[in-house]
């Protein structure tokens, strides 16, 4: 049961991070909980990576196993695409807080409604 602690951890971070994007009517709360989510996925990832034993890819002899370093490679190119995709995000609620006034959801959606003929 403990080998499988990682997993869980993952599903409770997966489920926040869902829950915050889906209940949150505030934008800057959305962004948060996609960090959260993909987070969760990175972990995911990095965990099934890891070998029990599995040293570095070095060629010795002392060396039987060895862990993939595919997967955490991935993930590296991964957090620079989160971080980019969050501040363009985060950029993009900058714009709607000048347009708008407010970065809350159910406001931004009145004003449309209302602008709308």
């Amino acid at each position: 049961m403990i080998s499988l602690l990682n997993y869980w951890f993952v599903f409770a971070l997966m489920l926040m991070g869902l829950y915050v994007t889906i209940a949150s009517s505030n934008l800057v709360k959305k962004v948060v909980g996609l960090n959260i989510f993909q987070t969760s996925v990175f972990i995911f990832f990095i965990s099934m990576g890891k070998v029990a034993d599995g040293t570095a890819p070095i060629l010795d002899e002392a060396y039987s196993s060895y862990s993939n370093p595919l997967p955490h490679v991935l993930i590296l190119t991964a957090i620079v695409v989160g971080v980019a995709t969050t501040a363009l995000a985060l950029a993009l609620i900058v714009r709607i807080r000048e347009g708008y006034g407010s970065i809350e959801e159910s406001y931004i959606q009145q004003q449309d409604r209302e602008q709308s003929p």
